[in-house]
């Protein structure tokens, strides 16, 4: 059973409640008394950690108006548990309001055994419900860009912006960024909050392919088009008609088949090798490059027409040592993906972790990240401590800097915003965290 869950109850006999607290305290029951339903209203907000036990009888509202304003709560504790508690002659009324809602009713008196036991079985059921309700949010957060594109620096805020903006239309995309920044969850995001989601999503490195069988790979070949060819093969563009087709690597394209995909793209055929029928396509195209584009093509070693009709739209994605603020976010998040997966309890972030984590160069970036997040959960060190890979470029401000808007972009968040409540938080001046804030360039 959680054990932040609490039993709050409701009584207004100063002796009934004291002994129905120290029965659960006695239990390792955590409880909480008020002697009035409006007292408890006050406490039950949209994310109450327990269950209600009231008396029906109070002064001014009574229990059972309690019952029917507590089922009127939103979202999460419209499934909390509410027990009554009933005098001589009020049976007929708990059985009546039990099918309006409420969990169990007790009649007085009754044992401390008796009460133990409803309370534990409500406590298992809130626990149940609460965990239920978290996965769900944990799958909406999935499906949603926020828990697919994870950072609340500046530059991830403004790339979900336009990853949302564009996903929708039918323009073609060129994703920059360096090694293992995350240039193909980009495009798979691009597609999935598109209309052609339902369609097919189909990638292809144009790096991992020899130049003799690329061209069979990308549009497809006719039986006996050439030797070894036994049978026809659809192509990546026609497998993704309808859909999406994702270019990784774009700038390996060898440059004889530039033109023959320039060609696709402008006139949305393609024939397949070996044939002289054309074949209508419409599929998105999204380019992902680790190189300056515009540059290979100003040196001739990538077609400018094609890079031009690549570049309709162009998501830059920062590395990771540029959005250092993300890096304890990301660590967490991939921290209990692996310790689910490897069925281990995730460990605590000791100091000198985070130092570590935060003074790190990261080339690998976010799939460097991953794979120390993943030995982290295995119980390893984060980082190998012969050949370290610290970087030893970054200075100490830097690292303290990194660290303190990571701290002032939690607490904002957890404060909605409000620099007051965050300035509280923190121990802070409230001048002195709004200087911070612009200093670093939060949101608030």
């Amino acid at each position: 059973m959680n054990n932040d869950l609490t039993v709050l109850i409701v009584e207004d006999d100063p002796h009934v409640l004291l002994g129905c607290q120290q029965a659960l305290a006695l239990e390792d029951i955590r409880s909480e008394g008020v002697g009035s339903a409006e007292q408890a209203l006050a406490l039950v907000g949209d994310n109450f950690p327990g269950i209600v036990i009231s008396d029906i009888r109070l002064p001014g509202m009574d229990g059972l108006e309690l019952l029917k304003q507590l089922k009127q709560l939103k979202g999460r504790d419209r499934t909390l548990p509410v027990v009554l508690i009933t005098g001589h002659g009020d049976i007929s009324m708990a059985v009546g309001a039990m099918r309006d809602g409420a969990y169990d009713f007790m009649e007085k008196p009754f044992s401390p055994e008796r009460l133990v036991d409803v309370a534990r079985r409500a406590l298992e059921q809130r626990s149940l419900a609460r965990e239920v309700w978290s996965l769900r949010r944990q799958l909406a957060e999935r499906d949603s860009l926020e828990g697919r594109i994870i950072g609340r620096s500046p530059a991830m805020q403004q790339l979900r912006e336009l990853i949302a903006n564009v996903a929708d239309t039918s323009a073609n995309v060129l994703i920059e960024g360096e090694t293992g920044t995350g240039k193909e969850l980009v495009a798979r995001c691009l597609h999935d909050f598109s209309r052609r989601q339902p369609q097919q999503f189909v990638a292809l490195n144009c790096g991992g392919l020899p130049e003799n069988l690329f061209e069979s790979e990308i549009f497809g070949h006719e039986a006996n088009a050439f030797t070894g060819a036994g049978k026809r093969r659809i192509g990546k563009i026609e497998h993704a008609h309808g859909g999406t087709l994702f270019l990784d690597e774009v700038e390996s394209m060898p440059l004889n088949l530039q033109i023959k995909l320039l060609r696709v793209l402008q006139e949305r055929t393609l024939e397949r090798l070996g044939s002289n029928q054309s074949i209508d396509v419409d599929c998105r195209v999204i380019a992902a490059t680790k190189s300056d584009l515009d540059q290979l093509s100003k040196a001739s070693q990538f077609r400018s027409d094609l890079y031009y009709r690549l570049n309709v739209v162009t998501l830059e994605l920062p590395p990771l040592r540029e959005r250092r603020e993300d890096i304890l976010q990301l660590f967490e998040y991939f921290l209990q993906q692996s310790s689910l997966r490897f069925d281990r309890t995730a460990p605590e972030l000791d100091n000198q972790t985070v130092s570590s984590l935060m003074s790190h160069d990261w080339p690998g970036n976010v799939r460097e990240l991953r794979n120390v997040a993943e030995r982290f959960a295995l119980g390893l060190p984060a980082f190998k401590k012969s050949g370290s890979n610290v970087a030893q470029g970054l200075g100490f401000s830097e690292a303290v800097e990194a660290f303190e808007r990571n701290l002032l972009t939690d607490a904002l968040q957890r404060s909605g915003g409000n620099l007051t409540q965050a300035s509280q938080e923190l121990g802070m001046a409230k001048t002195t965290l709004f200087d911070k804030v612009k200093k670093y360039g939060l949101t608030h």
